[in-house]
């Protein structure tokens, strides 16, 4: 397919702005999921089993949930899910594949849009590419309660917007220092983003969709209870004592050998295994995340918040 690009980058970006302010006239009309991002300081830590898991404890909870595998370095929620996916969004945002052929239906009752390891930065992608994109992300938002979003681990600038975009951000730590450190490092980021402005919304306002709005930890690999809380806690503390932000407590993951026998396998945990002690974290989490999710949320559909990456 021919993709015309010869829009000069000034017309590109008014047209993208003329789509925002459309957008949001039409913001009160439509209805919006609720967004959470599932990002990690590193990798290694368990950030897609967490996201694969925890998709479908809250469609057992009676949501409509679609997991979107965001991972542009390394997209490998396919792996845990056990699908062979034929289309990737890749695919759909190049206009190889209509929209609709990427969403496919995953076990547990979820939606997923498998991942597209090799493209760059989003940041970067062509006009055609970027309304592709849009008119996903639009698709999703009109048929899901719950959008997850498989970030890629680290602090890149990518990452960071992905997952500004979201209702609430979950940072994955184990309690080893190195993942620790890492985890505040994020922390931080998003603390930084908020003081700047970052999501158009004056800064310090607390409105969700901000990104210090809804950021919590999750731990993973956890000996016992108690280290896992000690691990929240220590991050938890020094988030309070040095950058003046509450951080949410979503649980911690107990270490449990039925979690690499299940991806063996080539099943979610919380399918293969649902009275292990890993897959009762994993509904504990859902548990309070679903509690969250009749609260009032951003006033801005996902398609809005992914359009403001671009202008």
């Amino acid at each position: 397919m021919a993709i015309n690009n010869s829009l000069g980058g000034t017309d590109q970006a008014q047209r993208l702005r003329n789509l925002v302010l459309q957008c949001e006239h039409a913001a009160d009309a439509g209805r919006h999921a609720h967004v959470i991002a599932v990002c990690s300081g590193k990798g290694g830590v368990g950030k897609t089993l967490i996201s694969v898991n925890l998709s479908i404890a809250l469609a057992a909870r009676g949501h409509r949930v679609a997991l979107i595998d965001m991972d542009l370095g390394l997209a490998n929620a396919d792996i845990v899910l056990g699908v062979e996916p034929t289309c990737t969004w890749s695919e759909a945002l190049s206009g190889k594949r209509p929209v609709t052929d990427c969403i496919i239906q995953a076990p547990g009752d979820i939606a997923f849009i498998p991942g597209a390891s090799g493209v760059a930065r989003i940041a970067n992608l062509s006009e055609f590419e970027r309304h592709q994109l849009l008119a996903l992300m639009e698709r999703i938002e009109q048929r899901y309660d719950v959008v997850v979003l498989d970030c890629g681990a680290g602090i890149s600038q990518n990452v960071m917007a992905l997952a500004a975009s979201a209702d609430t951000v979950l940072v994955v730590a184990t309690p080893e220092p190195t993942s620790i450190t890492d985890a505040y490092a994020m922390v931080k980021t998003f603390s930084r983003m908020e003081r700047e402005g970052y999501t158009g919304k004056p800064a310090g306002t607390g409105h969700p969709g901000s990104p210090a709005s809804g950021l919590g930890i999750i731990v993973n690999y956890a000996d016992t209870r108690r280290e896992g809380q000690e691990t929240f806690e220590r991050l938890a503390g020094t988030a309070a004592r040095f950058l003046h932000i509450p951080v949410s407590d979503y649980g911690c993951i107990l270490r449990d050998d039925h979690v690499p026998a299940a991806i063996r396998q080539r099943r979610p945990v919380v399918l293969r295994y649902p009275r292990c002690p890993a897959s009762s974290c994993i509904m504990a989490s859902a548990i309070k995340l679903s509690s969250e999710l009749g609260r009032p949320g951003s006033s801005q559909g996902l398609f809005y918040r992914v359009m403001r990456m671009f202008v």
